[in-house]
């Protein structure tokens, strides 16, 4: 009989890389503590640092609805303007 993997959520990861991330305690005891592979936890951290500089950029959808909005501003205000 073959064990069935266990999928953890996002959320499950990250908790567990940034409670790794403050020092409080080893990988291999936060691992153990979470009854997950140490390597797992290893490999969630890899991915996490990889993919940080990501969150402190705006996604390109957020920039191009900031510029649109901007655009749409501009556009009410010269025509509140031609209207008096």
């Amino acid at each position: 009989m073959s064990k069935k993997r266990t999928k953890y959520t996002s959320t499950f990861k990250t908790k567990l890389v940034l409670e790794l991330l403050q020092n409080k305690s080893t990988l291999v005891q936060i691992a153990s503590k979470h009854n997950i592979l140490p390597q797992n936890l290893q490999n969630w951290k890899k991915t996490f640092l990889a993919n940080a500089e990501i969150a402190m950029e705006p996604s390109k959808a957020v920039k191009e609805y900031k510029e649109e909005l901007i655009k749409s501003q501009k556009q009410k205000r010269a025509f509140n303007y031609t209207s008096r």
